[in-house]
């Protein structure tokens, strides 16, 4: 393609020459051949420049994860997490939701690096902070009382947990991203564990 463009480019500049230096008639069929030939010269630096500028855009792999896919949903929601694990682990009386609190952030904080890891490999751009949904929950804990922040926070791993593995046991069965599947299956006991964990708790205090 490009040598046939550089073909182009020459013989153009070869027929302006000869324009150029030779004789005719009609000065204006002249301007309008040197008009033609020039413009012929210019779309063929333009092809140059486009052909270029396609092979930049191929070279370059990176991507930033969109809303809703599961690179996005499982950075932000291990990202919550371990949000809401601090919390927890501050606030809670209960012995046995301070021990989950922990449990969440150093699980999640695993995870959350592997999947980091994976990401970077992928050229792929992981948000690095959770989204306003998930800051609220945030900010909805850290305002409960001390009476009630136990069975609220319980309750809301309870509900964030069959979410997950729902959605982790979706994607290690049928997504269509190797790596996806290989991290969602590889973390997927880990979930269970939790939910398992958290039922266990919720159906104590009740």
């Amino acid at each position: 393609m490009e040598k046939w463009v550089a073909l182009m480019i020459f013989s153009a500049s070869l027929a302006l020459t000869f324009v150029g230096c030779g004789t005719n008639s009609s000065g204006n069929t002249t301007a309008i051949n040197r008009a033609n030939i020039s413009n012929t010269v210019v779309a063929s630096n333009n092809i140059l420049q486009s052909n270029g500028n396609s092979a930049n855009a191929n070279s370059t792999t990176s991507s930033t994860a969109s809303k809703g896919d599961f690179w996005t949903e499982a950075a932000i929601g291990g990202m919550a997490e371990v949000e809401l694990g601090k919390v927890a682990a501050q606030k809670a009386k209960n012995a046995d939701v301070k021990k989950f609190a922990q449990m969440m952030v150093t699980d999640h904080s695993k995870a959350n690096d592997e999947l980091k890891s994976i990401a970077q490999k992928k050229n792929i751009t992981l948000p690095t902070q959770i989204d306003s949904s998930h800051q609220a929950d945030v900010q909805e804990l850290q305002s409960e009382s001390a009476d009630d922040f136990d069975k609220e926070y319980v309750d809301m791993m309870v509900e964030d947990h069959e979410k997950d593995v729902a959605a982790f046991k979706q994607q290690a069965e049928s997504g269509t991203d190797p790596d996806a599947k290989a991290f969602a299956a590889k973390t997927l006991p880990t979930l269970q564990k939790h939910l398992d964990a958290i039922k266990a708790i919720q159906a104590k205090m009740k």
